[in-house]
This record gives structure tokens, sequence and C-alpha cells, in this order.
């Protein structure tokens, strides 16, 4: 004879509340201990952040620093080819047959001493902006190393308050995965996505005095009779929040 298998009676929806009740009690306890950690992992993050844009910069300089340094060599190189130049043109100076061949090599030795000069020019222009492109790396590492002492710590401030409250949330987060197979995968979906969309972290809320304990609309007196009959799940027609009445969340413990 085939041994029959034991099936779980399907939940009620007082007993999906109750669990979701529950589950909001401990993800707002999860906040409150994240909201212990206060503006520091934004502050961690944002410090890190700054530190990263900080040596993308001095990448940045140090490469038209590199480009900088190229143009450099080759003015200093074209200097020497035309220093050449001229020579050879002075000595054939010695050996001009007319005037018209003296006047041209002049020509060219002007021309060649103007291009000199042109360079020289240039060579102190990209100069300037090395000393100046390496004057920024100075100025810019020396923030780095300022901000990563904060950064560290703030780290270690942060290490410490994790350390102090990491028992607790991982507690607290093993004990929310033990209560979520209690309710139907659609709900809590449902209820998830209404969490993680409110302001204070909260997607189901009681009944207070005619109104959502969310948002405070007042909440009609129809919807006021079946929110206490439990029979299905009501949420506010203002801020969407499912809700419980007050006799039900007090039996959660």
């Amino acid at each position: 004879m085939a041994k029959k298998v034991k099936t779980e009676a399907p939940r009620t929806v007082e007993d999906r509340l109750k669990t979701l009740y529950k589950l909001q009690l401990i993800h707002t306890d999860i906040r409150r201990i994240r909201a212990i950690r206060g503006e520091l992992p934004q502050e961690v993050k944002d410090l890190s952040d700054t530190i990263t844009g900080l040596n993308s910069r001095i990448e940045r300089f140090q490469s038209e620093i590199d480009e900088l340094s190229g143009k450099l060599g080759m003015e200093k190189n074209k200097i020497e080819n035309k220093k050449l130049l001229i020579e050879r043109y002075k000595q054939q100076l010695d050996n001009v047959r007319n005037n018209h061949e003296f006047d041209s090599l002049n020509k060219e030795i002007e021309y060649e001493t103007l291009e000199i000069e042109l360079s020289e020019k240039n060579i102190r222009d990209y100069e300037r902006q090395i000393d100046n492109k390496k004057a920024e790396i100075e100025s810019t590492q020396a923030t780095i190393n300022d901000q990563s002492q904060i950064l560290e710590e703030k780290k270690a401030d942060l290490d410490n308050l994790v350390s102090e409250t990491r028992a607790e949330e991982e507690a607290l987060f093993m004990k929310s995965k033990e209560l979520e197979p209690e309710v139907d995968e659609r709900t809590l979906a449902a209820f998830k996505r209404i969490r993680d969309k409110a302001r204070n972290g909260l997607g189901i809320v009681m009944l207070d005095r005619n109104a959502c304990g969310g948002c405070f609309n007042r909440i009609p007196p129809q919807k006021q009779i079946e929110i206490k009959s439990r029979k299905k799940i009501i949420v506010c027609e203002y801020c969407g929040r499912i809700m419980i009445d007050p006799d039900l969340a007090a039996t959660v413990d």
C-alpha cells in the first residue's frame, strides 16, 4: 500500500499578514543597525571615488608630460640639425662665385636662425607646461595622501561598527530567510517591492486611528472593515502599503 504524503495546509490570509509583519519588524531592526553606522559607508565610498578620480588626473597629467617631452625632444633635434645646416652654409660662403650666391646663402642662414629661435621659444613653452603639470601632480598627490589618511581612519571606524553589529545583522537576515517561505511568492514579492520603494522602508503598516500608518491618509470605513476581517490582503489606495489591523499586529512577537 502506497504511503500517503503529508501535505501542509494552505496558510490563511491572517497567517500571511502576521508573517509579513514579523518580516517588517526584522527589516526595521536591520535598518536601525545600518542607521547606527550613519553616513560612514557613503563617506567611505565618496572618498574612495575621489581618490580614484585624483589618481586618474595624475595619469592624465603624466601622459601630457610624456607628450610634451616628446615634442621638446623633437625641437632640440631640430635645433641641432639647423645648426649643422647653418655651419654648412657658412662654409659655402667661402667658395661663392658671385653676389647672388652670397645673398642666397645669407638668406638661408637667416631663415635657419629664425627657425632655431622659434624652436627655442617652443622649448621654453613646453618646459613651462611640463613644470606646471609636475606642480599639478605634486599638489594632487598631496591631496591624495591627505584623503587616503582620512579614508583609512573612516574605514577603521566603519569596520569597528560593522564588527560590533555584524552578528546581530546576520542573525536577523537568517531569521528573515527562515520566515519568507511561509508567505506565497507573489505576496512576498509585492511586499518586498513596496518596502524597497518606501522612504521609511515600511511595506506593511497598521491601521492607526482610521488612517494608514504609512502615509496617514484616512481609510474609508468599508476598507477598515475589510482590513479587520483578515479575509484578503488590503493595500492603501494612496501609498500602496499592505495594511494590518492593530489587534492582529499585537499578537506578533
